[in-house]
């Protein structure tokens, strides 16, 4: 009988070779602990205490008070749950409006740079470029010349026989001067009766106000130049094996591009979609700079709300609570937008329309209309 030999079982990582990896990541593992980990614990710890901003609020002083931070802001009833719901309000259409006409704009743009019939690519791609590496206060500020009641927006409109609004000064819905157009100045009780965190439906559906739709048009302006690399590098990446198997079957360049090139750069427009509705959530320092939430607080948003109620009117907990749900809504609508943009998979019975047969398999012949079997040669 021959003796078995054992193997000794080796891990993939050898404990030395674990703690030399330990040891090389823990001065960055520190700072992100020191830096990221504890300042988050600790605002977490002031969403729910009642912490003045005086002090350490790990003092004796700082008193735990539960929910009442979030309460006062999702049910209170007071200033504080109106507020709250109307930069979620204004935020909201915020989104709906620059996500889909940033993407859309950024991925027209890289198809566009990316042809190579195009002379001067290389000028176009920098032009494109350039707001998105400008200064944000800077290009506020100059929004304000050109979105003023005689800027040159205004100017560019008066020459098409159009009177333009006075921007940044107009607190009135879109949807709402829509329907003021055909005499409709209040909407049913149904939606004028109920409300949502102390704003009436009418107000949810009134549509961003016409200072907001400026800040709309100045976020696809500056941000629609970086998305545009994002896609650039997915079309850089994308084989042409398919595209021209899809041209060799007739598919014309729309359905090229629809069904051969868009689903190829899923993960492109997935990441896109993500930095976009988490930029858009965190909107501040053009309202900042801009309009402090005015006119009427039709430009405010959670994040300056949460500045606001923190460092101007020194309730650090509302303000506290109100980055965490902000944080909370973010992490939300990201894993919907994973969830839908999730390849599925195909179905048993679509599958076997796709099945090879076996060789040796007999394959029944097409039938011609018109000719049965013993008709047939």
């Amino acid at each position: 009988m021959t003796a078995t030999t054992r193997r000794p079982s080796r891990s993939g990582i050898r404990g030395g070779e674990a703690l030399s990896g330990y040891l090389f990541t823990a001065p960055m593992l520190l700072l992100l602990g020191l830096f990221l980990v504890v300042p988050v614990l600790m605002a977490l710890w002031v969403s729910f205490s009642d912490w003045s901003g005086r002090g350490s609020p790990l003092s004796g002083d700082v008193h735990f008070v539960g929910l009442n931070n979030y309460s006062a802001l999702l049910t209170g009833g007071g200033l504080a749950e109106q507020d709250f719901g109307t930069a979620l309000k204004n935020n909201a259409w915020y989104v709906v409006l620059v996500v889909p006409l940033q993407t859309a704009l950024s991925l027209f743009l890289a198809v566009l740079v990316n042809r190579q019939i195009l002379k001067g690519r290389g000028f176009f791609r920098t032009a494109f470029y350039f707001p998105s590496v400008t200064s944000s206060v800077a290009i506020t500020v100059l929004w304000l010349f050109l979105f003023n009641s005689t800027g040159a927006v205004n100017k560019l409109l008066s020459f098409i026989g159009v009177k333009g609004p006075n921007w940044f000064n107009d607190p009135d819905g879109i949807i709402h001067n829509f329907f003021g157009l055909f005499g409709v100045k209040t909407g049913p009780a149904v939606l004028t009766g109920n409300t949502a965190l102390g704003v009436s439906w009418w107000d949810w559906l009134g549509g961003p106000s016409v200072a907001m739709t400026a800040f709309v048009l100045l976020a696809v302006f500056t941000t629609s130049g970086t998305f545009m690399l994002l896609f650039i590098a997915g079309l850089q990446s994308l084989g042409g094996d398919v595209t021209e198997a899809a041209m060799m079957d007739g598919a014309n360049g729309w359905q090229r591009f629809w069904k051969v090139t868009l689903p190829q750069l899923r993960p492109t427009l997935f990441t896109v979609l993500t930095l976009g509705l988490i930029g858009c959530w965190q909107v501040f320092d053009q309202i900042y700079t801009g309009t402090k939430g005015g006119p009427g607080k039709t430009t405010l948003t959670p994040a300056f709300l949460s500045y606001q109620s923190a460092f101007n009117n020194q309730q650090w907990g509302q303000g506290a609570a109100i980055a965490f749900i902000l944080f909370m809504i973010i992490v939300f609508f990201t894993l919907v937008q994973r969830w839908v943009l999730a390849e599925r998979k195909v179905s048993k019975r679509r599958m076997r329309g796709y099945e090879i047969p076996p060789s040796g398999t007999p394959v029944a012949a097409p039938t011609q209309p018109g000719r049965d079997k013993e008709g047939q040669r």
